[in-house]
């Protein structure tokens, strides 16, 4: 019996070749062709007679096929395929280039239906590479006389090709298909059927079958991610953790070594975390803050506590730049107390020495003897990349994970870390983001989270003044940046491409540095970073400008997250229009981590009055919170999540702004997942896509 997990080989019309151009689009079952959904539709549900068809028409019409030639053009390289079909009211022509295989297909005296868009030929109507099926009874149409589907493919597969596949697999599996919704909740929220669904999505007869099988499908990912937030918390909730007994001594001589008062938004989410960690069941939560906002401090304060109970801190984050910056920002923090703090990446192994003057020197260490200081204990904070992950890690006491700019970390690499801990109980988990999350998409994507949020700034911190810079003062702009430098301070320049382009007005971090470099400013030190760089030389181009080597880095946004540069005053971004507005909060809170003035100045492309609107918007508004808010409205969640989040499944339709929606799955999610075994068709599902899920 053919099922959702059956080979698409075994389908009619999957020949070596075909399998191979379904792989490359990621289909190997039918499951995988039957969801893959198309991405608009060419509407040729028009069917007109031929004497009722006007110039650019979007119609199909049916007649008989009264001649059908192939000739080859004057230059030689291409052959037109023309026909003549008559319906009762007239004549029409057909013409196609490079197709002479229609004469094989079609011949004379067969009925076809053709679909396109007509247009006039000295008083002539013709249709110019129409798409066409023969006229048979009982075979519905696939390719003219309705809303015919179009598919991402590629240059491999026809989008006719792949129409009949898609026809074919649905009259073959569609049967086998289980409804796994609940009954209830189907006739409650007005859900079509799941085997009703998929032939709406693919071929519906009217615009309003297709928006009947969308809002399924819809209402289907947000539920179905819902649902795999809160198993994923009632797991964790079924583990043990360490519990954190509080050292208020030595909290109080850390907070008096540092230069400032924590907010109270800090201590609110410091208290928030303490609660957490002093109970015996895993914490699981997220700490947004803004940027700037003093995130390192209070998930210091936490690591503290958990070194003081006896137990390790690892500290994990996405690159070796900020791995390299939050281990000397963690060893300054500690000087005063006796907490050993080492670092572990590819590249690196380094260890805090305390000095007879009560401070802390770095010192690298070859790497078996750091493993074994880790393994035995002999060190309490661990900070590295995805490093800490390897298999030649074993800790001595695992208590605390935190991971910076990852919320997304896993319950199987929780569960990693986990093996390696010689205690062998499930750690805390604490996770950091600059990224400010809207509520609707916290609700969401980060249901299995409790989140804290840090929502002021420190005092003392001056407002970033912020500019739309027009083309014609762009020759300012570069005096600006030269006073600057000037005065000892040093500049980002963003670029959203590594490579010149053919995109009309966009610039690439390579053409800008050599342009920069050569014409406007020859006489100042100017760095290059990119993702295409090697990771020891986005090393050297970084640590230059951190110490001060360089006055100006050209860069795309791969310096984003959590680069600190205090002595950093100027923020240019080219092609601003570009990013959305969460992304370019980002880049501006790469400046303004000082005492100084600091200054962010958009130079935009090309702005539609709606991108105007959006900037405008930006530079009226200092809060991260609000921007990711405006950004979700405006973008969708590309912005704030990115691409894929590891650990949670893809959306396909549904999108994170729905707020109707979100809130009607939350509330189903909420009623269930209490009482999940009288629904075992959810737990299947839930269960198959904790499988499938990439959590790594």
């Amino acid at each position: 019996m053919t099922s959702l997990d059956t080979p698409v080989e075994s389908l009619r019309g999957v020949a070596t070749t075909i399998k191979k151009k379904l792989k490359n689009i990621g289909i190997e079952t039918y499951g995988d062709l039957i969801f893959y959904f198309p991405y608009r539709f060419d509407d040729f549900s028009d069917v007109m007679l031929i004497k009722d068809v006007r110039p650019s028409n979007r119609v199909t019409v049916r007649g008989k096929i009264q001649l059908i030639h192939s000739r080859r053009a004057r230059n030689r390289r291409m052959v037109i395929t023309e026909a003549l079909i008559t319906d009762e009211s007239g004549t029409i022509k057909a013409i196609w280039f490079n197709q002479p295989y229609l004469l094989k297909t079609l011949a004379v005296g067969e009925y076809v239906s053709l679909a396109g868009k007509t247009n006039d030929n000295f008083f002539d109507l013709q249709f110019l590479n129409p798409a066409y099926e023969k006229v048979r009874d009982g075979i519905d149409q696939l390719h003219t006389g309705r809303l015919v589907p179009v598919y991402h493919l590629g240059e491999s597969l026809s989008q006719r090709q792949f129409r009949t596949l898609m026809k074919n697999a649905l009259d073959t599996a569609l049967s086998s298909i289980k409804e796994w919704l609940p009954p209830n909740m189907m006739e409650r929220e007005h859900i079509l059927t799941l085997q009703s669904a998929l032939m709406y999505i693919h071929f519906p007869e009217h615009k309003e079958e297709f928006e009947q099988a969308v809002y399924r499908f819809k209402f289907e990912e947000l539920f179905s991610l819902q649902m795999f937030n809160r198993m994923l918390r009632n797991e964790l909730h079924h583990m043990s953790a360490p519990k954190i007994i509080l050292d208020q001594e030595k909290r109080r001589l850390f907070l008096e070594s540092l230069s400032f008062r924590l907010t109270e938004a800090q201590k609110r989410v410091e208290n928030e975390i303490l609660d957490d960690i002093q109970k015996q069941v895993p914490m699981n939560r997220l700490m947004e803050g803004d940027v700037g906002s003093g995130k390192t401090v209070v998930a210091a304060l936490a690591a503290l506590s958990v070194v003081s109970s006896g137990y390790q801190v690892g500290c994990m984050t996405p690159t070796e730049i900020l791995a390299k910056q939050h281990y000397r920002t963690l060893c300054q923090l500690f000087s005063i107390l006796d907490v050993r703090v080492c670092l572990i990446t590819r590249s690196t192994c380094s260890i805090s020495i305390r000095t007879s003057g009560g401070g802390t020197n770095q010192e690298e260490i070859p790497k078996k003897q750091l493993l074994l200081k880790i393994a035995d204990g002999s060190v309490d904070i661990i900070v590295g990349t995805h490093a800490l992950l390897e298999e030649g890690i074993q800790f001595h006491s695992l208590g605390l994970a935190i991971i910076d700019e990852q919320h997304r970390f896993g319950v199987k690499q929780r569960q990693q870390l986990r093996m390696k801990n010689n205690w062998g109980l499930m750690p805390h988990l604490l996770s950091m983001t600059a990224t400010p999350i809207p509520r609707t998409l916290a609700l969401t994507v980060y249901g299995d989270l409790d989140i804290s949020l840090i929502d002021t700034l420190p005092v003392g911190r001056k407002k970033i003044i912020t500019k739309i810079v027009p083309t014609r003062y762009r020759e300012w702009t570069y005096d600006f940046i030269r006073k600057q430098v000037k005065a000892k301070r040093q500049v980002f320049i963003i670029c959203a491409l590594i490579d010149p382009s053919d995109v009309l007005g966009v610039r690439s971090v390579k053409e800008e540095y050599e342009r920069l470099k050569k014409d406007i400013f020859p006489d100042l030190r100017i760095g290059m970073l990119h993702g295409k760089l090697k990771t020891n030389e986005k090393e050297q181009v970084m640590g230059d400008f951190l110490t001060r080597k360089s006055d100006i880095l050209i860069s795309t946004s791969v310096i984003e997250v959590g680069v600190d540069v205090p002595n950093a005053t100027v923020m240019l971004i080219e092609g601003a229009e570009r990013f959305g507005l969460a992304q370019l909060h980002q880049f501006r809170g790469r400046v303004g981590r000082s005492s100084y003035q600091s200054y962010c100045f958009l130079l935009p492309t090309e702005q539609s009055q709606e991108e105007k609107e959006r900037l405008k918007a930006f530079v009226t508004c200092n809060n991260g919170f609000d921007l990711a808010e405006k950004d979700l409205a405006l973008r969708g969640s590309g912005d704030i999540i990115g691409q894929r989040q590891s650990g949670m499944p893809s959306l396909k339709i549904a999108n994170l702004a729905d707020r109707v929606l979100i809130k009607k799955t939350h509330e189903w999610a909420e009623k269930i997942v209490g009482d999940i075994e009288k629904y075992p068709e959810v737990l299947k599902k839930i269960g198959e896509l904790q499988k499938n899920v990439h959590l790594e």
